[in-house]
């Protein structure tokens, strides 16, 4: 079932967790610290996770087989909670998410652009920069 509503609530409950998270994750860092922040956060996803794959089984033993710069998106993690943690503070948590998803908006069009990390390209064309220039405006009517 990939009807685009089903695909839109996927995203929004995505979303949701986001918005959750976020100040959650923030939380701990203000009270303990960035990096503890980051081990809380990623060892609370690595024990649910572990949950269904002692129950429906897991590929865990092929690790080898995915690129070896693939290993590195737990960096990209703490960079993410970083972010959040230094921003929420400061200007909110509805700002920090609109700027963190329009960095996230503006990487997604490089990589569709380049075709890179394995992604069909999709060439940015003028409805897409039109796109990235309303979110950006919208970045600084948010914070402004």
């Amino acid at each position: 079932m990939d009807s685009i509503l089903f695909i839109i609530l996927i995203g929004l409950a995505g979303g949701l967790a986001i918005g959750l998270q976020s100040p959650m994750a923030s939380m701990i860092t203000q009270r303990l610290g960035i990096f503890e922040s980051v081990f809380i956060v990623h060892l609370g996803g690595a024990v649910i996770a572990l949950i269904p794959m002692l129950i429906l089984g897991s590929k865990m033993n092929q690790w080898r087989n995915v690129p070896w710069y693939t290993l590195g998106a737990g960096f990209f993690g703490l960079g993410v909670i970083a972010a959040i943690s230094f921003m929420i503070p400061r200007i909110g948590v509805a700002p920090a998410l609109i700027i963190l998803l329009a960095g996230q908006l503006v990487m997604g069009a490089v990589l569709d652009h380049f075709g890179w990390l394995g992604l069909a390209p999709r060439p940015l064309d003028a409805a897409r920069v039109l796109g990235l220039a309303v979110v950006l405006a919208g970045v600084w009517l948010t914070v402004k």
